[in-house]
């Protein structure tokens, strides 16, 4: 049995936000924004493993290209010595690893067209392209979201979620499209926030599927990461969260079925992982659907946040937007109609 021991020398409040992070160092990182340390005793089971395979074995969240350049890096000590990637570990050797802090980064104004449904004082509510990431992350720290908004907005956004995600309170898949909500007052961001915690607001998705259902229905399951595969989500695993999907049929082809989704939760590629767990992935969708795509150019699943509704953080009326199906999709739903 491995002694294993996780340190957070300054933990982080948690953020109001609906949304749950990729899986990946960005979700260590979150936690703390220091420096964060493991430890690690060696078991005598583990003895003879390779110092980066087995680091990689304990901690899912890093790549393993990432912790062989953290040892490079000198920041993995064995019994206080910096070693090499493989090097192979004894029994009782102890290791400590340490995360270097992020360096600090801002998320700048960029002049980036926004498709805006709905502006006033609290809130802007926008249809969100095909393509964009939401929010500045590893790999995608311009052209986002984010950086749209803060140009449209300026000072105006809320700043509970900090520099990275100003205003955003809860998000979709960067190959999601569809209407997102963007607060610009934290009196507005925690309304919100409020509101998606108790599944109030209104969710409605359009989305294409593999084969043909024949029946409306609910999908309720857990939701969490694959143990597998850490960058993916899956149900009924262990510390998976609650997740519920309605499904109703709209439209019915040969092999695919045009079908609106409504959510009662909102977990990590909650549809694209729901369908999927009954036979019916997304189509496009290149992490839960088949390798091969029956329409070739279509990037990335086929789904499309179309209606969200919820009470105005300062009226308090039910508003409801709607947005209407990026034309690619239509194409898609033309074609399939022959």
């Amino acid at each position: 049995m491995e002694k294993y021991k996780q340190t957070y020398p300054n933990q982080a409040d948690e953020c109001l936000t609906s949304y749950e992070s990729e899986g990946t160092e960005d979700e260590l990182i979150e936690k703390n924004p220091a420096a964060s340390f493991f430890e690690f005793e060696i078991s005598c089971e583990n003895a003879g493993a390779r110092l980066d395979k087995y680091l990689s074995d304990q901690i899912p969240e890093l790549t393993r290209s990432r912790l062989q350049r953290l040892i490079k890096d000198g920041t993995v000590l064995v019994n206080g010595i910096s070693a090499k990637a493989s090097s192979k570990l004894s029994a009782k050797d102890q290791i400590i690893l340490t995360i270097p802090a992020p360096e600090e980064f801002t998320a700048r104004p960029e002049n980036i067209p926004l498709d805006i449904l709905y502006e006033d004082d609290d809130l802007l509510i926008v249809n969100k392209p095909k393509g964009m990431v939401v929010h500045p992350a590893a790999g995608h720290y311009t052209g986002t979201l984010v950086n749209a908004v803060l140009y449209h907005c300026q000072d105006s956004l809320s700043g509970i979620n900090g520099v990275l995600r100003p205003g955003i309170v809860h998000r979709i898949d960067r190959n999601t499209t569809g209407s997102l909500i963007i607060c610009k007052n934290d009196k507005a961001h925690q309304c919100i926030a409020d509101q998606l915690k108790v599944h109030s607001i209104t969710r409605k998705y359009r989305a294409i599927v593999h084969g043909r259902l024949t029946q409306d229905g609910t999908i309720h399951t857990t939701i969490g990461r694959n143990p597998q595969n850490r960058k993916e989500m899956a149900v009924n695993v262990p510390n998976g969260k609650d997740a519920v999907t309605h499904y109703r049929i709209l439209e019915s082809f040969d092999k695919f079925t045009y079908i609106e989704c409504q959510l009662e939760t909102g977990r990590t590629h909650q549809i694209r992982v729901h369908m999927k767990s009954i036979g019916h992935p997304i189509l496009g969708d290149d992490v839960y659907g088949p390798s091969r795509c029956p329409f070739s150019g279509l990037k990335g699943q086929t789904l499309h946040a179309m209606t969200i509704g919820f009470l105005h953080p300062t009226t308090g009326k039910y508003m409801e937007f709607e947005a209407p199906l990026p034309e690619y999709f239509e194409k898609l739903l033309k074609k399939l109609r022959g």
